[in-house]
């Protein structure tokens, strides 16, 4: 049964290989070709074909086992599938005579028949005799495959007679046929089937093979096959047709001729080829090795095909060919890269014309030699050429090598690079003959545009010669320093005109009124009009200018780093020594703490580095400062931890203050954070008085491991924080530090500290005596203006020059004392020094003795500032004015100089004030007895100076305490805060220049008495009240005074007759209505805040002037009446408002005035700009216009010389019959909040119920967006059926969206749609625009809108951000607030209003048309709400930005570039904008919260 299951084993046959053998005599130098045949039959493989096999062997191999003493081979056997499919084994014997290569002789053998008969033998046996494989197998066996002849013996089945028809070797074609016929006949005995292989084919000799095939053709049944080992061509036919003629089952052989048979095999060969060298192409680095690579490839079926036909040498060489290519295109690679670097190198080493114009390549190469960029451009190989070192491997080095500069291309690059010097010589020289002729035009103006001045320069020879580009560069650095230049003047223009902008009050921006005042004024300015081209700018300029008169400080400064403030404090510091122990007094007095507990807040480790630096400055624990010692406890803090809040206060630990270290903007909203938690924890449980107010610093380390650029916006990010915390900021110090933390840093660190301490522990007398200011004698304030032309060494030189001179204390940098003897006594005078605008907050709130008012006598600006401020000071304080110019022969040789200085001997001599000049080329008048009679005068009115603030401080401690002059600069509350301003590129520092207390933001109870007007500025309901004055004293500009009472006398003679009037005026009124008016209280109980009666025909009169006009506000509707020359005495009514008491207390005492009324020129400057104005109105007129207007206007001061030129008659304050009614006020208080209450109902009514659009009922349209979407399909069905149909048949209808569809149309839509969700639009045959127009009515029709109204505020805020890139930001921050539902319906329609906006060239709707069609829609304001009107133009911008923007805010793109697009609207008049136009600043009004904190409610622990 098994035997049966076997599956029967092939055919197998033997087949027999015969031809020509024997000695070379015999045969000749080379064999048929027998062993080739056989090796190419039995192993086919490329690689396994040798071509030279020897019949000459040694003994030893020819008793070898392979050989086996036979002279015959056994080649192994070939396994073959016919066409029929059966398969069958053929073993190949190889008939040959082994000659002995001593003798040179058959080697004897046990056969000793000749080769013919032993050729013929049809019986082979040979014990262990093995397969025969090459040469090199003799004698090394063991080390090639081993395979015996099978049982050692052999019948041969059927012979192949070998045939060779090439030219062959010494060898005669005959002898070999001669030899072949005897073979064939003695082979034909034994009745097997014969085949001849004609052999070497490849190499036939044509006649040969005829001879071949005619002795074939003679013999019965005899095929001739033509083949080529060499080129496996018929070598396996010739067998297979020898197997046919074994085996007569099989089919007759087909006998295929050789160059039929070779063309198709070379067919093969070159397919494969390709396959390989494709295949091999894919290696890209010529370092790759063939082993490497074939490794790879072996078992891929393209590599192994052409192995197998072609063999692994070609294919290494193919491979080898391959990787050279490979390298010389690196190479041309390399080389076109350092010819293209050529250029660049020579820009930079022979960039001088003049130097190599007339020099060869060749010393032009020796001079690059010597040049000590050399190495740097240039590399020396040890080796050359460049191109076979491995220097070509080197791609980072972009050095080129030297040797490489000997070619032809190198030599031509360099006589290029002549020639464009050449040329660029001639290029820069004709551009600045154009540049000047453009100066000799003289119409051309600021910002005129390049088309209106090209006709005016065609003909010029510089301008044909220069390119368009040229010529545009060329006029836009024209316009530049023209635009420069007139801004420049501008400014100046304003300084000169100071008068105009110093009577503006604190309390609101300039009215409308105002700034048409302001351009009324300077429109008749060339210098105003010169910028008519560049009117956003101009007014840019204007508003920047109004700003620092709202915040001068010397961060502020218009000039820069040429504000007086810096230069004297960097003058002063270099000039004198401060002293170590003045500084050591400035806590001692108060305070004196020894002991300093400091809690440090920080983020990532950031805390213990700053604590293990203080302690590396430290001896053990012990901090010396200011010539103090302090120890110190540190407490480091990770912002993380968890007990963060049970850390920072513990019974042995209580903090004296804490640093917060930032160095990202991470960690510092982080530490924010920290912050609010800390003092919500302090106020809402621990009611900790001491921790709510526990000092906070902000420290900002150094930025040493990341991009400069960073640090500006974490410096700005930083003080904006501080300024909303109230909390001082430490910025990094100017310079390069190894460390994150300098020195600096932490000494103004826990000076800040020391001096909150101070603070808070110092207990201020209500009343300040002389002896509480300090030792200084006389308190002088020199004031000089920012930007004059002189040095500041030449005004201080007086006073540095003298060897009296000593430094301030502590702290005040711009400060020095004079020891000097004054009379009969030493006194010692404090000098400060500021400029104008920081001398405005002490010429009101400090104790100054007298003024040195310094100005140029080459600078209008300088003399009008000088006006604006003297015109303000008392005219108690004496004051010296000082003229700087060059020397004096300026006053004869400059008409100018002349006037100037003129002006000012002529004001001093009008306010009986001292004149003197200094001249930078003298000398003898900078020495400090320039100003000795000055100081003798101050000196003679001390005592009444000190009397008259010391009687104004008195009566003020009722409504605050104020710092007075004495008290450090910076010895004032940390409790600091500033509104974010636009126009402030870094948020004003917490320590003004003159170290007064610091508060913008009102308190929330103080937030009541202010409203807010159509621009959403507040000002005030009531007058200014007193106890404001604070806020007014951080801004630098004239405050309004405060009326003072006055001081009780006896004995009165006479009444002053202004008083008299003013008492006339309050006696005429209804007496019935006065009781109601005014309560009867004591004097000192009348609330001095209320509005007074104001005077109508004394605008344009003088000081003593006198009429009997007065305008008083009625009781009970506020008219203006009348009063002249009446006066109605009711005694009930005299008594009740104590006017017998109050006449009896008006003794003759001189109150203090100002300058501004004593001088006929500085109020004649006043009066001029107010005429200027008001030029058409009649007094009357101006006074009710100002009077009915006075609810949308600014509030000037109330001693302002356009208002009340005469301050006598203010002496009635304290008069009740002239103060406003309490109770009309309170009603009015009372209304306006009803009726503000009653907006907010309307306004949120509004916004949750919009108007019903549609006639019909809906169950889709009006409904909530939650209800219309699913998580499936996020946005309404309704909306992307509108957008696909607009986005398919109407993208470029021009007015989408602009132009009104047809409303029947629209509203068929929606009520088709609300029968039918499935409807097609294309079927409705409706137009694009009514399609757009129903869209939109979608969106109106929704109950909330689309982008929440509580988000409105924050993007107003955040639109007002300078900084483009930090503005997209956080508006990408707000729009992931959006409800997820909102947010996918918004980016769905914004992304498709951008689509829209791609399209402008046809649609003519760009993405600032489309914002204005949609944000209404989008937004839903209400335009009833007039605080809404002024930010409509901000809104929409801020819908144009997400249009634009869309790739960035939604699908985290890239911010791109918003050219505005000209072809979908008409050119302006102006269209090349030579210069880059100002940002228009928005200036916000000192009072002005909402800006910062809209949302958050008033925090009593000054968080924010």
């Amino acid at each position: 049964m098994m035997a049966k299951n076997k599956e029967p084993r092939p055919p197998s046959y033997a087949v027999s290989v015969v031809g020509l053998s024997g000695t070379e005599k015999d045969k000749g130098n080379c064999g048929v070709g027998k062993s080739c045949l056989c090796n190419r039959f039995v192993r086919s493989k490329a690689d396994e074909y040798y071509p030279e096999h020897t019949s000459v062997l040694s003994t030893i191999d020819f008793g070898g086992r392979v050989v086996n003493n036979d002279h015959f081979l056994y080649w192994g056997d070939v396994t073959q599938s016919g066409e029929d499919g059966i398969e069958c084994r053929i073993h190949v014997i190889e008939q040959t005579e082994f000659i002995d290569d001593q003798t040179f002789l058959p080697h004897r053998s046990t056969n000793l028949q000749p080769y013919i008969k032993r050729a013929a033998a049809s019986k082979l046996q040979s014990a262990e005799k093995l397969m025969y494989i090459c040469t090199d197998q003799l004698g090394l066996e063991q080390d090639f495959e081993q395979k015996q002849m099978p049982e050692g013996k052999l019948s041969i089945d059927g012979f192949l007679l070998c045939i060779d028809v090439s030219q062959g070797c010494n060898r005669k074609f005959d002898d070999q046929l001669k030899f072949v016929n005897n073979l064939y006949i003695q082979l034909s005995k034994s009745k097997k089937p014969i085949i001849i292989a004609a052999t070497k084919c490849d190499e036939c000799v044509d006649h040969y093979l005829r001879e071949v095939q005619a002795f074939a053709s003679n013999k019965k049944n005899l095929v001739v096959v033509e083949t080529s080992a060499r080129f496996n061509v018929n070598v396996e036919t010739c067998f297979t047709a020898l197997v046919q003629m074994m085996d007569k089952t099989r089919g007759k052989p087909k006998i295929i001729p050789y160059l039929d048979a070779y063309k198709t095999q070379r067919q093969l060969v070159v397919t494969a080829t390709d396959k390989f060298e494709k295949l091999v192409q894919t290696v890209r680095d010529y370092h790759a090795t063939w082993k490497t690579v074939s490794n790879k490839l072996k078992n891929h079926p393209d590599y192994e095909e052409y192995i197998n036909l072609e063999g692994t040498k070609k294919a290494k060489n193919t491979f080898s060919k391959h990787i050279e290519q490979l390298k010389q295109e690196h190479i041309r690679k390399r080389k076109e890269e350092y010819i293209n670097a050529l250029p660049r190198a020579l820009n930079t080493l022979l960039s001088n014309l003049d130097e190599i114009e007339h020099l060869g390549w060749s010393e032009a190469l020796k001079l690059i030699e010597k040049r000590p960029d050399f190495h740097s451009c240039f590399v020396v190989l040890e080796k050359t050429p460049w191109d076979e070192t491995d220097h070509i491997d080197k791609v980072n080095d972009r050095r080129i090598p030297f040797d490489l500069l000997t070619t032809l291309e190198a030599e031509k690059v360099y006589q290029n690079h002549v020639q464009h010097l050449i040329s660029e010589k001639r290029r820069v020289e004709m551009k600045e003959k154009f540049k000047k002729t453009l100066e000799k035009i003289q119409f051309i103006s600021p910002g005129q545009p390049w088309e209106e001045v090209i006709c005016f320069v065609m003909e010029d020879e510089a301008f044909k010669y220069i390119t368009d580009a040229d010529s545009k560069e060329v006029y836009g650095r024209h316009q530049r320093e023209i635009v420069e230049k007139a801004k420049e003047e501008f400014q100046e223009m304003l300084f000169e005109h100071s008068e105009l902008f110093y009577d503006l009050d604190l309390n609101a921006t300039p009215s409308s009124d105002k700034m048409s005042e302001i351009h009324a004024v300077l429109s008749e300015e060339p210098r105003y009009k010169a910028l008519q081209k560049l009117a956003p700018d101009r007014e840019s300029l204007l508003l920047k200018h109004i700003g620092f008169v709202y915040h001068p400080t010397k961060e502020t400064c218009l000039s820069g780093q040429n504000c007086m403030d810096i230069k004297v404090e960097q003058l002063l510091a270099n000039s004198l020594l401060q002293l170590d122990h003045g500084r050591s007094n400035l806590y001692h007095d108060s305070a004196n703490i020894d002991k300093v507990n400091l809690f440090i807040l920080g983020k990532d480790g950031l805390a213990q580095e700053l604590a293990n630096e203080i302690r590396t400055q430290s001896t053990d624990d012990e901090y010396a400062l200011d010539g103090k010692i302090y120890e110190l406890d540190l407490r480091p803090v990770d912002a993380k931890s968890p007990y963060l809040l049970t850390q920072l206060w513990t019974s042995t630990f209580k903090p004296h203050g804490c640093f917060c270290v930032f160095n990202s903007i991470e960690s510092l909203n982080f530490i924010g954070d920290c912050i609010a938690k800390i003092r919500a924890e302090a106020s809402q449980i621990r009611r900790d008085k001491y921790m709510a107010n526990l000092p906070f610093t902000l420290i900002l380390a150094n930025q040493r491991d990341s991009v400069s650029k960073n640090l500006p916006i974490l410096r700005h990010q930083g003080q904006q924080l501080a300024n909303k915390l109230q909390c001082p900021f430490v910025d990094v110090p100017a310079g390069t530090y190894p460390r994150k933390f300098n020195e600096t840093q932490i000494k103004q660190a826990l000076r800040g500290v020391l001096e909150a301490v101070k603070h808070h522990f110092d207990v201020v007398s209500p009343v300040p005596t002389i002896k509480d200011l300090s030792e200084a004698d006389l308190r002088i304030v020199m004031c000089a203006m920012c930007g004059d032309p002189f040095s500041v060494d030449l005004i201080l030189s007086p006073f540095l020059d003298s060897h009296s001179c000593s430094a301030a204390q502590a702290g005040q940098n711009n400060s020095l004392m004079l020891d000097k003897i004054i009379g009969e006594k030493r006194r010692r005078i404090q000098i400060t020094i500021l400029s104008y605008h920081s001398s405005i907050g002490v010429r009101k709130d400090e104790l100054v003795h007298g003024y040195i008012l310094v100005y140029s006598a080459k600078r209008k600006a300088s003399m009008g500032m000088l006006r604006a401020f003297l015109s303000e000071v008392q005219d108690t304080i004496p004051v010296q004015l000082v003229a700087v110019t060059d020397s004096q022969a300026d006053f004869f040789e400059n008409e100018a100089i002349k006037e100037l200085m003129t002006e000012g001997e002529h004001i001093a001599t009008e306010i009986t004030a001292k004149f003197t000049a200094l001249y930078s080329l003298s000398q003898y008048h900078r020495q400090t007895e320039v100003f000795t009679l000055f100081f003798s005068d101050v000196l003679e009115k001390k005592n009444m100076i000190e009397s008259s603030y010391m009687s104004d401080s008195t009566r003020e401690t009722t409504h605050t305490s104020e710092d007075v002059f004495s008290r450090s600069p910076r010895g004032s509350s940390l409790d600091y805060n500033y509104p974010d301003s636009e126009d402030d590129a870094e948020g004003p520092p917490p320590y003004s220049p003159i170290g007064d207390d610091v508060r913008l933001l009102p308190t929330p109870s103080e937030r009541s008495k202010y409203r807010l007007d159509l621009e959403g500025n507040e000002y005030p309901i009531h007058s200014t009240p007193l106890n404001c004055h604070d806020h007014e004293r951080n801004h630098k500009v004239p405050p309004p005074i405060k009326p003072k009472p006055l001081v009780p006398r006896t004995n009165v003679k006479k009444l002053d007759p202004n008083l008299l009037k003013t008492i006339e005026a309050g006696i005429g009124k209804n007496p019935r209505k006065q009781p109601s008016r005014v309560p009867a209280a004591p004097p000192e109980d009348i609330d001095q805040s209320d509005n007074y009666a104001e005077p109508i025909d004394t605008i344009f009169k003088h000081k003593g002037f006198t009429d009997d006009t007065y305008a008083v506000p009625d009781d009970s509707q506020n008219r203006v009446i009348k009063v002249r020359n009446s006066i109605v005495i009711n005694a009930q009514g005299d008594e009740e408002n104590g006017f017998s008491d109050r006449m009896s207390k008006s003794h003759g005492e001189r109150r203090p005035s100002k300058y501004k009324y004593k001088s006929k020129t500085l109020f004649s400057k006043a009066k001029s700009y107010y005429r200027r104005t008001h030029s058409d109105a009649s007094d009357d007129e101006a006074f009710t216009t100002s009077k009915t207007k006075r609810k949308g206007r600014h509030r000037g001061s109330e001693e302002d010389p356009l208002l009340s030129p005469v301050e006598t008659w203010k002496g009635g304050i304290d008069n009740p019959a002239i103060t406003s009614d309490q109770e009309l006020d309170d009603k009015k208080m009372k209304k306006k909040t009803h009726k503000g209450k009653e907006d907010k109902k309307k306004k949120k009514a509004k916004a949750f119920n919009p108007p019903i659009r549609r006639n019909w009922e809906s169950n889709y349209f009006g409904m909530p967006l939650q209800d219309l979407v699913t998580l499936e399909k996020p946005i309404p069905l309704f909306v992307e059926k509108c957008v696909q149909f607009i986005e398919d048949t109407g993208l470029c209808t021009e007015g989408l969206y602009r132009v009104s569809g047809n409303k029947t149309d629209q509203d068929n839509i929606q009520k088709q749609f609300d029968q039918d969700h499935d409807i097609s639009l294309e079927s409705m045959e409706v137009t694009v625009n009514a399609v757009a127009g129903a869209l939109k009515a979608f969106f109106a029709d929704l109950p909330d809108p689309l982008i929440p109204y509580s988000l409105h505020q924050e993007l107003l805020e955040t639109s007002k951000i300078l900084d483009r890139t930090e503005r997209l930001h956080e508006l990408k921050e707000i729009v992931k607030k959006f409800h997820p539902v909102n947010y996918d319906v918004f980016k769905y329609v914004i992304t498709h209003l951008n689509r829209v906006s791609q399209q402008y060239k046809t649609n003519f709707m760009t993405a600032d048309n489309l914002s204005i069609c949609f944000w209404p829609t989008l937004m839903r304001p209400d335009f009833e709400n007039r605080e809404f009107l002024s930010t409509t133009k901000i809104h929409q911008s801020v819908i144009e930005t997400f249009i634009q923007q869309c790739q960035f805010f939604f699908y985290n793109g890239e911010i791109i570039e918003t050219p505005n697009p000209v072809a979908c609207q008409p050119p302006p008049s102006n269209t090349v904008q030579m210069v880059e136009p100002m940002v228009p600043l928005q200036l916000p009004p000192p009072l002005q919260p909402q800006l910062i904190q809209p949302q958050l409610p008033a925090d009593p622990l000054g968080i924010i």
